[in-house]
């Protein structure tokens, strides 16, 4: 029997909690259903006896306190509402016990911004990890210790997992399930709760707003002027001059700003205008590419798909407003 132990933390999303306790108890019910014996023990593990949720509009119980779970298999951190480090300050009292858990043999999994608890407990140094795409910059600057993967719906690496943002972290539930239960239960899970379990990114979820949360202004001003001309060629050397720096320093700066170099800036913000072209119109994908001031398709599709993880093509069919009106 594993023992599972998902966390209640204050200011905790209601579903990130819920879901992965309804999808392991659903693990236990079709074994029962089948003659056999249930695969998990899964309690909730609290601070206090009764957290509320989401404004005071619910009240989440704990099955178990903290001091009264001395030792568990999977650590569950569910996603974090609203303020993150008001979050993390209202929590800290979780961090000794994760990592003492994790040094006694169990594992841990976050869900969505719950990488920011993970991360806190200094466990993820020199590691991978994943969380809401919208949340990269905030994670990057808070844990530059940590190497952030964003594009990916999953990480797992000695026993950590994490999962990207928002319902995905379904998908790393359902990873969980095969790897405990098998094969054959997750493909039954992911049917019953209709997961589509073979996604492995959410690069073509991400809405690249560029990063200007940050006090640079002679970089901030280079961001609005390629936002502002992207169908042009734009050069590295043209920005450097234009905001009197060399090149060199204008690459460091841009990075360290941006988390993206210049030359990714530039095509994050050019597919960005291409997605939009590609969910809102019916111009042909050559056309959109011209738009967007590529002159080679080849490049221009590459690019695309190391952004997005899609072909345009690919990309179309699935988020075009015209094939979801006519679906």
């Amino acid at each position: 029997m594993k023992h599972i132990s998902i966390l209640v933390p204050k200011g905790a999303i209601l579903g990130s909690i819920e879901g992965p306790r309804l999808v392991f108890a659903e693990v236990n019910a079709l074994l029962r259903r089948l003659g056999k014996p249930a695969l998990f023990t899964i309690q909730l593990v609290g601070i206090e006896p009764a957290t509320p949720m989401c404004g005071g509009r619910y009240t989440v119980a704990a099955d178990r306190l903290l001091p009264e779970v001395v030792r568990t298999d999977l650590v569950i951190i569910p996603a974090l509402d609203g303020d993150l480090p008001l979050a993390l300050a209202q929590n800290q009292d979780f961090l000794p016990w994760i990592v003492q858990q994790y040094e006694r043999g169990a594992e841990v999994a976050s869900l969505c911004v719950g990488a920011f608890l993970l991360a806190a407990t200094g466990l993820l140094a020199g590691r991978q990890c994943t969380t809401h795409w919208a949340a990269a910059h905030d994670f990057r600057r808070m844990f530059p210790e940590v190497e952030l993967v964003e594009d990916r719906l999953i990480t797992d690496e000695h026993g950590i997992y994490s999962s990207g943002g928002a319902f995905s972290y379904l998908n790393l539930v359902l990873y969980l399930v095969e790897k405990f239960a098998g094969r054959e239960m997750a493909v039954v899970c992911a049917k019953v709760f209709q997961i589509d379990m073979e996604r492995v990114s959410q690069s073509a979820f991400v809405v690249f707003n560029g990063q200007k949360n940050h006090t640079d202004e002679p970089i901030k001003r280079a961001q609005t002027y390629i936002e502002e001309n992207y169908q042009e060629k734009i050069s590295v050397d043209q920005l450097a001059s234009m905001l009197a720096l060399s090149r060199r320093n204008l690459e460091r700066r841009f990075k360290k700003a941006t988390a993206n170099s210049v030359v990714e800036y530039m095509q994050r913000v050019k597919v960005e205008a291409a997605k939009t072209r590609l969910e809102a119109t019916a111009a042909h994908v050559n056309e959109v590419m011209y738009q967007v001031g590529y002159t080679d398709p080849k490049a221009f599709r590459l690019t695309f798909r190391r952004v997005t993880g899609l072909s345009p093509k690919q990309y179309r069919e699935r988020y075009s407003r015209r094939g979801a009106a006519v679906g």
